[in-house]
């Protein structure tokens, strides 16, 4: 059974950080690419970055500079460090792999 486990999410302030973390269980998370979603209030669920499995990284335009994607391949684990945060960062923000298995998400609420 995949199991994906979100956290680091919370309440900052506009410009602050926070390093979200999502630790894969029940599959070889290693050898598959790693994504981060967000979903806003009331928008559509949002392809925020992804990591391969060789480390090739990718973002959504509006993140870029800002969100860095990792990953620890004995851990099982991705994260996104988040810099520089912004009020339309506000979101729940959701770990995927396999494009079909999600994690329950983790709330990030950025105040102004």
């Amino acid at each position: 059974q995949v199991q994906l486990v979100e956290s680091g999410g919370g309440l900052v302030q506009a410009g602050g950080s926070l390093r979200l973390s999502c630790t894969a269980s029940g599959i070889i998370a290693r050898i598959y690419t790693m994504r981060w979603y967000r979903q806003a209030p009331g928008k559509q669920r949002e392809l925020v970055a992804d990591i391969t499995s060789g480390g090739d990284t990718n973002y959504v335009d509006s993140v870029k500079g800002r969100f860095t994607i990792s990953r620890d391949n004995a851990k099982n684990t991705v994260y996104l460090q988040m810099n520089s945060l912004k009020p339309e960062d506000t979101a729940v923000y959701y770990c995927n792999i396999l494009l079909k298995f999600w994690g329950k998400g983790t709330l990030v609420t950025v105040s102004s």
